[in-house]
């Protein structure tokens, strides 16, 4: 598996706030503009998704894919790995937040691996892309709900 691209920004809301909205997959078309379509295929007692399947369009990168989710127990982190996908051979990834009270801290990783050759530097920019385009987007959702 290729090394992970990061990237952390600060949201101005609570932790559990940002933390429900990276767990309502279903409005991720709304806010996560590379997302096209999300499918819930399985969630824990708890109610959160374990199993998801989404359809992304991230410019040079377009794949109908299935991830499993590890929710930590705290509720600050939630970790991911590709179950299957079209081009994507491995993905693993994670959003931890850290905060208090009305300003949290969300950290973004990201490895991806194609079964299509790309050389590490392209493959590193698209990573680049689909995590500022979801963290800007994440903080816009956060910030613009009531």
């Amino acid at each position: 598996m290729a090394d992970a691209t990061t990237s952390t920004i600060t949201i101005a809301a609570a932790p559990e706030r940002v933390m429900a909205v990276i767990a309502d997959f279903p409005a991720y078309p709304e806010w996560a503009s590379q997302v096209k379509s999300v499918e819930v295929l399985g969630s824990d007692p708890n109610g959160r998704a374990e199993r998801v399947k989404f359809t992304m369009d991230a410019g040079p990168i377009k794949d109908s894919y299935t991830l499993d989710y590890t929710w930590a127990p705290d509720a600050r982190s939630v970790s991911w790995t590709l179950v299957k996908g079209q081009i994507q051979k491995a993905q693993n990834g994670s959003y931890t937040v850290v905060g208090t009270g009305s300003e949290t801290t969300v950290t973004y990783s990201l490895a991806v691996d194609l079964n299509i050759p790309m050389i590490g530097m392209l493959r590193r920019k698209a990573e680049k892309v689909i995590i500022d385009t979801a963290l800007k987007g994440l903080k816009r959702r956060v910030e613009s709900a009531p």
